[in-house]
């Protein structure tokens, strides 16, 4: 088969669909890969590294989109749409949730989309956890910075100081992102309460923390209490395919101290917390109702050499099967069947159809 590698088109998204180790395992199995140059320089990995490898390196995107399947990171933005080609298999994150427009498009271009954060195994997402990983700790690297005064903060120092009192990190949901997010917090000595509407979850965190992280049940009454004295908040909800619910509302973000910082990790579908809106890795913050937000979709884009090996990682199994497969893939595999969000110009993912019913 020939599978595609464009470079990314989302704002400093420096992660590439397939590393040179990946590369070469593909063409082992006798399968072409053509890599637009320049693909992977933001993620320490050079033209000539993949053309080691065993890759074609083109000079534009539209020669690596030619392929049967084409392999990403990121969501297709609009520049990217027209060179999608009806037939074709894509597979990277799509996160349709957050976008109708992106929806409709894959519908209209007769694309088959497999979406790497809805491939589930036993309740598990494998592709989507290494980057739950990595964002729920850079949740907290990025939240310590951005509490920097000269950062816009209120000035606190996560792990605070000879008789002065820790900054308290409050974290909206205990999967993934949340789970790894109180040990990065916990490792600065911050005071860290999670809030999980699982009370089996809940029961899990406690053999990873014990009484290091005040573990507390979500309610509408306990978000109302403990939100406020967040000095970091941190928004870890996730819910397949769909939009999470909203937890925090602006009323509530306005009671909040000056100068404290929120980070959604939930915002590439949509956001838990009403006053949080995507923005980019370069323009990551801005401030409202003097509260410090954070809302960059591709977090783990911050640090590429090391997301795209670990993405890779997990993907590449998924890969080859398709290469080898194509779509008959999704019958030997029901983890990557649950993947498929478009195929043959119709929307197939329940999780999503909830989203857009019209668009059935």
């Amino acid at each position: 088969m020939e599978i595609g590698v464009p470079k990314e088109t989302k704002d400093q998204e420096f992660r590439v669909g397939l590393s040179p180790d990946s590369v070469q395992a593909l063409q082992a199995y006798g399968h072409v890969i053509f890599v637009e140059s320049g693909a992977g320089l933001g993620a320490g990995f050079s033209d000539e590294d993949f053309l080691k490898a065993g890759a074609k390196v083109v000079g534009t995107a539209a020669e690596a989109w030619q392929c049967e399947m084409v392999v990403k990171v990121k969501e297709p933005l609009s520049t990217e749409y027209p060179l999608m080609q009806k037939g074709q298999i894509l597979f990277t994150f799509l996160h349709l949730a957050a976008s109708r427009e992106l929806t409709e498009y894959l519908i209209q271009s007769g694309v088959n989309a497999i979406a790497y954060e809805t491939v589930e195994s036993k309740h598990q997402r494998p592709l989507l956890t290494p980057m739950s990983v990595i964002a729920g700790r850079l949740s907290v690297q990025f939240g310590a910075r951005y509490l920097e005064r000269q950062q816009g903060g209120r000035g606190v120092l996560l792990g605070g100081a000879p008789g002065v009192r820790p900054g308290r990190v409050v974290i909206l949901g205990g999967g993934v992102v949340g789970a790894e997010a109180a040990k990065m917090a916990v490792g600065l000595g911050a005071q860290v309460q999670i809030v999980d509407i699982s009370v089996d979850r809940l029961a899990y965190l406690e053999t990873l923390f014990g009484s290091r992280v005040e573990l507390l049940y979500s309610s509408h009454a306990e978000i109302q209490r403990i939100v406020p004295e967040a000095d970091l908040l941190i928004g870890a909800v996730l819910v397949p395919g769909r939009r999470p619910p909203q937890l925090v509302s602006r009323r509530l973000v306005g009671q909040m101290r000056p100068g404290s910082v929120i980070i959604d990790v939930a915002v590439d579908q949509g956001g838990c917390i009403e006053t949080v809106r995507p923005t980019s890795h370069t323009h990551p913050t801005y401030s409202e109702a003097g509260v410090l937000h954070y809302g960059v979709p591709n977090m783990p884009g911050a640090v590429p050499w090391t997301a795209t090996q670990a993405l890779n990682n997990s993907t590449l199994p998924y890969v080859c099967q398709l290469a080898q497969h194509g779509l008959k893939a999704l019958d030997l595999n029901p983890a990557l069947a649950e993947g498929l969000n478009v195929t043959n110009h119709q929307l197939v993912h329940p999780a999503v159809q909830k989203v857009f019913p019209d668009l059935i």
